[in-house]
């Protein structure tokens, strides 16, 4: 058998000439494959199995003293190593599984194997061959013929070095998963997160359901809504905020478990773990309150951390969070006084509660809503501060326009927020289901935007008033950020990492998404 020689780095793209003349290279290329008669992108292959499970099998029938019978294998993948020496050449091959060494030799391939150069970086090659060992001890396919599958018309970003620039890792996804490899892992996780979080649903009985993404008010939420319009129905119409008033209208109906994972728009800045379009699962349970939800979120979400890292105990940053239930109950009142010396019940309305803020360094705005600076207090006060997986419960009224009251806390209702890390991951409410104070509480609100400018407050949805009017059992509601979640359960620090297409501004001023062609080079 030949040695198979030490891999050097290919010339880097500046010393082969401009990317011009990259392109260039490989049109000519393309142009002498084609005149071979040889369709450079043909509709399907043979393959009959992954790189990684060839090289198991040959590992096995090793093992066994049975090599013939990986003979005649068919693989399939991308070129992301050539190393050619006149007779003889050795390509590494790429699919999702991981890497198997190709070994091509003249004489066995004949005249096929002139077609070795006009085969780059980055192309698709199907390969027919048996199995065997080089003398370095590299399980290897030997090739008995070739197939080219897709020609790459573009250079692959530097391999050695990586694709590094955050910017072109986001903008093309494509690039990044072909450079770093690695990163491939965290979507794959998030994947089985996601398949983990419906059997846990589906086991208690709910049922999965779709609810509209189109909606006439976009309410549910306090968020600012992408606005559209229907050409047909000549009506504006709105991306949903949230699914919460469909999901409620269905325990109304009598469905008593349900639950959806979809995706949410809102109108809003991008940061570490904000992105304007992300994914939500919300879930309504009837005959249950915020205590049974609570007892349910530690339950998934341990079982989740469990299920991904064989553990309850998950590192993120410099810290090791422990899922393991029970997590601390935090009233919120009583956790806002310790961090901050303010006892909110001190100061009733929006405009006592502007001068405290001052005092405090937070720079409210000139018009601010009571429920809007009491958050903005826990997020510099408190949320930071639970790094370990805690509940924060009893939010007052203002803060929590769907949500019942507090039978023993008046002013406050049986709202819920999970936090780990420093980050929310779950909002709960018992949820509200008198029909006049929801009303109420939606005028309320109309009121705090006409009054305070807040384009974020909830608005009236008649519909769903209606619908309460018939009737709603009590009802625990769940809402859980699927994105951040997945950032606990796989130790990422920001949104971006988790998202396979992160939002990120146009390039091209016509508001495309067209890419350099430098950034394809990393």
């Amino acid at each position: 058998m030949p040695e198979t020689p030490e891999p050097t780095p290919p010339e880097r793209e500046d010393n082969l000439g401009s990317l011009e003349a990259n392109l260039a290279s490989r049109r000519v290329k393309l142009s002498r494959i084609r005149e071979r008669g040889i369709d450079p992108y043909p509709p399907r292959v043979q393959r009959d199995c992954t790189a990684a499970e060839a090289v198991a099998r040959f590992e096995e029938a090793e093992t066994a003293g049975q090599t013939e019978s990986v003979a005649g294998l068919h693989l399939a993948g991308r070129i992301v190593s050539m190393r050619v020496m006149g007779r003889a050449a050795f390509l590494d091959l790429r699919d999702t599984s991981g890497v198997v060494q190709a070994m091509f030799r003249q004489n066995v391939l004949g005249d096929e194997y002139a077609l070795l150069q006009d085969l780059d970086l980055g192309d698709f090659l199907g390969v027919t061959g048996d199995m065997m060992r080089t003398r370095t001890g590299q399980a290897t396919i030997e090739a008995h013929s070739l197939t080219i599958l897709a020609k790459g018309m573009r250079p692959l970003p530097e391999k050695w070095h990586g694709l590094r620039d955050v910017e072109t890792r986001y903008r093309q996804r494509y690039l990044d998963l072909i450079a770093n490899p690695e990163i491939a892992d965290t979507f794959v996780q998030r994947s089985r997160i996601i398949s983990g979080i419906r059997r846990f649903f589906d086991n208690r009985g709910f049922i999965e359901v779709d609810t509209p993404i189109l909606v006439p008010i976009p309410a549910g939420a306090h968020a600012r809504p992408f606005i559209t319009h229907h050409n047909a129905l000549d009506e504006q119409l709105y991306l949903r905020i949230a699914t919460e008033l469909y999901l409620k209208r269905l325990i109304v109906g009598g469905l008593d478990k349900v639950y959806e994972i979809g995706r949410v728009f809102r109108n809003e800045g991008i940061d570490q773990d904000h992105n304007p379009e992300f994914t939500l699962l919300e879930s309504y349970e009837a005959y249950a309150d915020y205590n049974a939800v609570m007892e349910m979120v530690e339950s998934l979400v341990s079982s989740l951390a469990q299920g991904v890292h064989g553990s309850m105990q998950i590192a993120m940053g410099d810290d090791i969070i422990d899922f393991t239930p029970p997590w601390p109950r935090l009233f919120l009142r009583e956790e806002l006084l310790r961090r901050s010396g303010v006892d909110i019940e001190d100061y009733p309305d929006a405009e006592s509660l502007t001068r405290i803020c001052w005092d405090l360094g937070l720079e409210p705005g000139p018009r601010e809503a009571r429920g809007r600076l009491i958050d903005k207090m826990l997020s510099v006060y408190v949320e930071p501060h639970l790094i370990q997986p805690s509940f924060l419960t009893d939010y007052p009224e203002d803060m929590s326009p769907l949500a019942k009251g507090h039978p023993d806390k008046p002013g406050y209702v049986e709202r819920f927020e999970a936090f780990a890390a420093g980050m929310e991951i779950a909002n709960s409410y018992t949820e509200l289901n008198d029909p006049e104070v929801q009303r109420a509480r939606f005028a309320s609100q109309e009121h705090q935007r006409d009054a305070y400018g807040d384009e974020e407050a909830d608005r009236t949805d008649a519909d769903f008033l209606t619908a309460l009017e018939y009737g709603m059992p009590p009802t625990g509601g769940l809402g859980i950020g699927i994105d951040r979640l997945v950032m606990l359960l796989t130790g990422q620090s920001t949104i971006r990492d988790v998202l396979l297409f992160p939002q990120m501004r146009s390039l091209s001023n016509d508001g495309g998404n067209a890419a350099t062609p430098d950034d394809a080079t990393g």
